[in-house]
């Protein structure tokens, strides 16, 4: 399915109007068409109204419960999909301040309990020593102190242990010289420092060796609710289960291709190394 940004800030709305005609159009009050598909009354109001945003599994009660033909499955599903997704953009990111997005994802790190890190390209903000945060931003012009505070502050959540972390880098991830070879040399240190923490798994998909599949993007996925995906132009996020089933499954074939441990510090060593030399 192709996702236009503009769809996804109208679907909430669209769909919420869509469900409440269909359900109209065949005539059941809303408490009769909860009681069909096993919801409570109140949720059905709540998803008329859009004041909830219903998952693919919901819609399809909904729909099965209104005994709805195939093709409007078909296409209100689709439109469901589109009411879990969320388009962040880049540029309006930037105009709002990159320090409020930091704010958005320490709120997001407080809230949830085990994190999922894949890295394609580069090292994210948790793992970064605060030379490779500025050197990440040096693209986007102003002043971006603020912004590179919080992100340095975030990294206390590293050190609750009751949070669990696997961060999964490819060997690009590690080595692209986003620095010069000194401070890289610094950054992949802290990475195997780090990786010694309880909490903490750290991963390397080295370059030697078949891996599964082709990555296409840098994700995240927060216990098992949202997955973020980026792009250069902005970021996905999805919020249906069955979208965060996807990328939780392509994270766990990596994960079974990873390195960790003695053997990941053991290359995070010879490649930090290799920018002394």
């Amino acid at each position: 399915m192709t996702f236009e940004p503009e769809q996804l800030g109208r679907s909430k709305a669209d769909l919420a109007e869509t469900l409440r005609d269909l359900r109209k159009r065949a005539g059941l009050s809303g408490d009769r068409l909860a009681r069909r598909c096993a919801m409570s009354q109140s949720k059905i109001s709540k998803i008329e109204t859009g004041k909830t945003t219903p998952t693919l599994v919901d819609v399809e009660r909904i729909l099965r419960a209104l005994e709805a033909s195939p093709q409007l499955i078909t296409e209100v599903t689709a439109l469901a999909r589109i009411a879990n997704t969320a388009w962040q953009d880049a540029r309006a990111l930037r105009r709002k301040g990159l320090e409020k997005k930091q704010a958005e994802l320490a709120d997001l790190e407080r809230t949830s309990t085990e994190f999922r890190f894949f890295l394609l390209s580069m090292i994210t903000g948790l793992l970064s020593t605060p030379e490779y945060a500025r050197a990440s931003l040096d693209h986007i012009p102003g002043d971006h102190s603020k912004a590179i505070a919080k992100k340095i502050a975030r990294q206390a959540v590293l050190y609750d242990e009751t949070k669990r972390f696997t961060f999964l880098l490819t060997e690009q991830a590690a080595r692209w010289p986003t620095l010069p070879a000194p401070a890289m040399a610094v950054q992949i240190d802290r990475l195997a420092s780090l990786s010694h923490l309880r909490n903490v798994r750290i991963g390397v998909l080295p370059l030697a060796g078949r891996m599964p599949g082709c990555p296409l993007n840098t994700f995240t996925v927060y216990d098992d609710r949202i997955a973020t995906v980026e792009a250069s132009n902005g970021a996905l996020v999805f919020r249906d289960a069955r979208d965060v089933s996807a990328y939780l499954e392509e994270f766990a074939a990596y994960e079974n291709h990873a390195r960790f441990g003695d053997e990941a510090r053991e290359l995070l060593a010879e490649w930090a190394s290799a920018f002394r030399r």
